[in-house]
């Protein structure tokens, strides 16, 4: 382990002219195009320190290793890459030999985890289709989803097994070259997101696909190309299929990056909105005066500002501005049925919660926080008494209250009761009360939901911070 430190350290001290350690570019990569190190700006030193270990100890240990994906597509951007993967002809079980700081995880596709401390390296072996082993079966659902993938091969073969050609750009660390298969590095340059293969077979064999393909998209400001956009829309009920689970984690990704309301319109776009939200693009449908869709774009602009200004976001508070609208009609349908008020509004945030659970999984401790934040709103219509005094205590108060200013804007409340609590907040003890007595707001009780529509003024404005208290 020493010698394989000092030796990290010595490559590590060297300048940038990565050739001066390997002066040979590796040629064995037949049909590829070798980019050689002078030709791209992507330098080892930007390489996290412990995929460079893991990268190193796999060549030493006579394994071919590569980083490939999202980390290369990033570097020669100027980005700073989330994860460094790795890619390699060793199997999952001899990397676990190699290395003991790893766990094999995985059944569809076998992985291997490289772990120091919370620093995570993937390592993945080559595959190669399934179609191409003739002593295997494929194993598909009956819409083509691929179930099973662990045949391993070639780098020659598993770059047809990736998806997009930009995310199948092979770094070697033998020689610091980049080795590209699929006309990778054309597309980069142009800013374009190209299927490998044919775009309609790839999407079936996972259709979560088009949602990676809208995210580069808007990610990167790549366009999509005409091959990939024309198979989207017929294959976008494939969604339907895929695990709730993996559909939440995806939604996180889509959403919590700093650009969701270029993707909410990509989504919609494309049809694949409705396959995530079927309540909520239904709810789309009946626009008044641009409310509900000016809500979710509001809730969306909100949190993209808050992620550029690095501060926190969370999921809930989005998705419970995506529901509320679904949730709203749904009580409202259960109230001209007769059903007491309260019963009716417990009963439609079950229903719509339930329903939406069924598509995405979203967790249970978000799902009663979302069901917090509508509880509360109604309790806003209370100024007078002990009841405000009471509320502003609730732990999820600052959520809630950030979602009345979040309705306020959208005209879904009147702007008076928003600016009431906001100036609530910020008085004293003696104030506050005084603002509590009868006299002084004879409008504390006003149990039907208003909706006022007012040119925005400098003494209307209300600021809206999103902060969360979970």
């Amino acid at each position: 382990m020493n010698a394989i430190l000092t030796f990290l350290k010595n490559i590590l001290s060297l300048d940038n002219t990565e050739s001066e350690v390997f002066d040979v570019i590796d040629i064995k990569h037949t049909g590829a195009v070798v980019i050689a190190r002078p030709d791209h700006c992507v330098s080892r030193q930007q390489v996290n320190e412990n995929a460079l270990k893991v990268l190193y100890r796999l060549r030493k240990e006579g394994f071919d290793s590569y980083l490939v994906g999202g980390c290369v597509r990033d570097l020669l951007l100027g980005r700073e890459p989330k994860d460094f993967d790795v890619v390699t002809n060793a199997e999952p079980e001899q990397i676990a030999r190699i290395f003991s700081n790893c766990r094999l995880i995985g059944k569809r596709f076998r992985l291997a985890h490289v772990c120091y401390g919370r620093d995570v390296i993937e390592v993945a072996t080559f595959r190669k289709a399934i179609s191409d082993d003739k002593t295997q079966t494929p194993r598909l659902n009956k819409d083509g989803r691929l179930l099973q993938d662990n045949i391993y091969g070639t780098i020659e073969e598993d770059v047809w097994r990736r998806d997009f050609t930009i995310n199948a750009l092979y770094y070697n660390i033998r020689d610091f070259s980049i080795i590209d298969y699929v006309g990778g590095m054309e597309d980069h340059k142009a800013g374009l997101i190209r299927l490998i293969g044919d775009a309609g077979e790839r999407f079936r064999e996972d259709p979560v696909r088009m949602l990676r393909a809208v995210r580069f998209a808007v990610k990167l400001a790549f366009r999509l190309h005409h091959d990939c956009e024309e198979a989207i829309a017929p294959n976008a009920h494939l969604l339907a299929g895929i695990p709730p689970a993996r559909l939440y984690d995806e939604i996180s990704k889509l959403f919590l990056t700093g650009y969701g309301v270029q993707t909410f319109e990509l989504l919609r776009q494309y049809g694949l909105f409705s396959v995530l939200f079927p309540a909520t693009d239904k709810s789309l449908m009946y626009e008044e005066a641009d409310f509900p869709k000016m809500m979710v774009i509001k809730a969306l602009e909100n949190s993209d500002q808050r992620i550029a200004d690095n501060k926190p976001v969370t999921l809930y508070f989005l998705i419970a501005a995506l529901l509320w609208e679904p949730m709203l009609r749904r009580a409202k349908e259960k109230i001209a049925k007769g059903l007491p008020e309260s019963n009716a509004y417990y009963d439609a945030a079950s229903e719509t919660l339930t329903q939406q659970v069924r598509r995405i999984a979203i967790p249970r401790h978000l799902t009663m926080a979302i069901r917090e934040v509508w509880n509360l709103q109604p309790k806003f219509n209370a100024r007078v008494g002990a009841k405000p005094s009471r509320l502003i205590t609730h732990p999820r108060f600052r959520a809630a209250y950030d979602f009345l200013v979040l309705r306020a804007q959208t005209g879904d409340v009147s702007l008076e009761v928003a600016q009431w609590w906001e100036t609530y907040q910020e008085e004293n003890e003696n104030t506050q009360r005084k603002m509590t007595q009868p006299q002084a707001n004879d409008k504390a009780v006003n149990p039907k939901r208003t909706r006022t529509y007012r040119k925005k003024t400098k003494s209307a404005a209300v600021t809206i911070s999103l902060d969360t208290h979970d």
